[in-house]
């Protein structure tokens, strides 16, 4: 396995703005510095990751055939998650876990797992295929693949030297 030295940052950034409000940190873009790519700063804060999954990780990998997108969603099923394409390339992950059913003699002694609504975005690829975008969910991890369009090789044309 080779090293990726591409960069990498956590996923959500806490900016000293106010960390303990998870609508103020920054949302990931995975093309931040790549020169090609615009940035995500014009989303709103409104639409930011919220608390129950504030720290999910994503790993993005390209293959010559498509971007693959792969993000750990423990204990929630296909119909609590939305997988959502916006903004013509805003890849939008959304969803809820619902809070677990108290009985009246349940005694907690402790609450860890969150619980809530969630909300991830970031910017797909301009080679990215946004109409093709497939989704699965199985062992608590999302997979989302995004297909490439292909390469188009340029149109070379031979010049003929004169002289």
């Amino acid at each position: 396995m080779t090293k990726c030295d591409c960069g990498a940052r956590n996923f959500v950034d806490l900016t000293p703005i106010n960390i303990s409000d998870p609508f103020s940190l920054s949302i990931w873009d995975p093309f931040e510095g790549f020169p090609f790519f615009t940035t995500l700063a014009n989303i709103p804060n409104s639409t930011r990751e919220t608390s129950a999954f504030a720290n999910t990780r994503i790993d993005w990998k390209e293959t010559p055939e498509a971007h693959i997108f792969k993000a750990d969603l423990p204990g929630l099923k296909k119909e609590e998650v939305k997988v959502e394409v916006e903004e013509g390339r805003v890849l939008q992950i959304s969803g809820e876990r619902s809070k677990e059913h108290e009985e009246k003699n349940d005694k907690w002694h402790r609450v860890e797992r969150s619980n809530g609504k969630f909300l991830h975005r970031f910017k797909l690829p301009e080679n990215a295929k946004v109409d093709q975008v497939k989704a699965m969910i199985e062992n608590g991890v999302l997979t989302m693949t995004v297909p490439k369009e292909e390469v188009k090789k340029p149109e070379v044309k031979s010049v003929q030297i004169s002289g």
